[in-house]
């Protein structure tokens, strides 16, 4: 049978219990649209369990018989995030003893998973770095390095660490060089201090980053 956890809502205006009328609430359940406090919703006995320990917050959820999820509504992305458990206090307090116990190892681990992934990403990058340089033969190699780096930096988001920048799509590549082209070696970043328009700033920049990709390629004959 699939288990249905209740969800516990830390409101973001003072609100009372529809029951108990006591209040403001730290945190409360929607029962037919009325909030209800956690003495009243029968789960007043639960501790609060922050998220941000995965192991922790897994083994605290297995060993509670009754257990809750708390939220937020977060109204700058206009959804409801969750915010940690609420568990049962001889429940979490098994669950930190079992982490203590294991620590070592699962430090261990993640160093090894860590390592693991510092190959990884160092292989992106040199791989980025290469294709930089076929393309663009007179690039600089401390400007192709940067380059490298900043557009396969982990968790960026940039065009290394998408399936076309990882895929060494040319159009992906140039991108990247286009864009470090435009900061470093235009007044692209003063003029949208200056408050130009971001477009018409571009517009401006485009001849001179041309003019820096074709010195790099090596002339116009020197393309693919």
């Amino acid at each position: 049978m699939d288990l249905v956890a209740p969800v516990v809502v830390e409101p973001l205006r003072r609100r009372r219990c529809s029951e108990c009328h006591r209040g403001p609430l730290e945190r409360m359940i929607v029962e037919f649209g009325a909030p209800v406090c956690l003495d009243c919703a029968d789960l007043g006995h639960l501790v609060f369990l922050p998220r941000g320990d995965t192991a922790l917050t897994r083994r605290a959820r297995e060993g509670s018989t009754l257990w809750a999820v708390v939220v937020r509504h977060n109204r700058r992305r206009t959804r409801y995030e969750r915010r940690g458990l609420l568990v049962e206090e001889a429940a979490l307090a098994r669950a930190e003893r079992a982490c203590l116990a294991d620590a070592e190892a699962r430090a261990g681990r993640r160093a090894r998973d860590a390592a693991r992934r510092a190959v990884l990403d160092a292989g992106v990058t040199q791989a980025l770095r290469a294709e930089i340089l076929r393309l663009f033969p007179s690039c600089p190699a401390d400007r192709a390095d940067e380059i490298a780096a900043h557009a396969s930096a982990k968790g960026s988001g940039r065009v290394g660490r998408t399936a076309a920048g990882r895929s060494l799509d040319r159009g992906a590549v140039t991108a990247a060089v286009r864009a470090a082209v435009r900061h470093v070696d235009t007044p692209y970043d003063t003029l949208l201090m200056q408050g130009v328009p971001r477009h018409r700033a571009r517009a401006r920049v485009a001849p001179a980053i041309e003019a820096v990709l074709r010195s790099w390629r090596g002339g116009e004959d020197a393309r693919d």
